[in-house]
């Protein structure tokens, strides 16, 4: 039953999708005031974080697996690309390939001052696949200018419930060097990859 749940959890948590509509009305979003509020995190460290992911913009970086629990489908085998394609004032896209597999886009975005990651994947036509909107909100007290984590937010969990004590940890290592992203459950780590950030594709 355990290695089910496991399965059942690895699963979901690389085959949703992400993408939302922004709300805000036209002459909304052209309020001096209104934008100076979207556009400006609650913490510092969600500034700095996100201006380091916004410095790479334009660029792609090759990866690797570092970790796979014991028990799940290793992608040790696969080639991992990660491209740097929008980076705008209050949002930054990282299409994540997988071989041929361009399903997967990581988004990180300024909601109301908070920093927010989510994923995204479509099926090949450009269309949101069954499950969408997956992620979290950065939790400020354990977060730096490299280092932001990242648990499952009521979304996700209410879509999913096995997610509950799931968090998504992504790191700059060794001064922007290397990028990190991790998938955690229940305080043990599920899988890590890592991004060489000095050799740019």
């Amino acid at each position: 039953m355990k290695n089910l749940r496991n399965l059942l959890i690895t699963v979901f948590l690389f085959t949703l999708t992400a993408c939302g509509p922004r709300t805000e009305s036209g002459s909304e979003l052209h309020s001096p005031e209104v934008a100076a509020e979207i556009f400006t995190f609650q913490h510092d460290s969600f500034t700095a974080f996100f201006n380091n992911l916004k410095s790479l913009c334009g660029k792609s970086f090759e990866g690797r697996q570092i970790y796979m629990k014991e028990g799940r489908e290793s992608w040790e085998d696969k080639r991992m690309v990660m491209h740097v394609t929008v980076c705008e004032e209050d949002v930054v896209h990282i299409p994540f390939h997988l071989d041929e597999d361009r399903s997967r886009t990581w988004m990180f975005f300024n909601e109301n001052g908070e920093l927010r990651f989510r994923h995204d994947h479509r099926h090949e036509d450009g269309t949101p696949e069954e499950m969408t909107m997956y992620g979290g909100y950065a939790d400020a007290e354990r977060g730096t200018a490299t280092y932001q984590v990242f648990p499952a937010d009521e979304y996700t969990i209410e879509i999913h419930p096995i997610t509950v004590e799931s968090e998504w940890v992504v790191e700059l290592k060794e001064d922007m060097n290397i990028l990190s992203y991790q998938l955690h459950h229940e305080d043990e780590l599920l899988f890590e990859a890592h991004f060489d950030l000095t050799q740019p594709l």
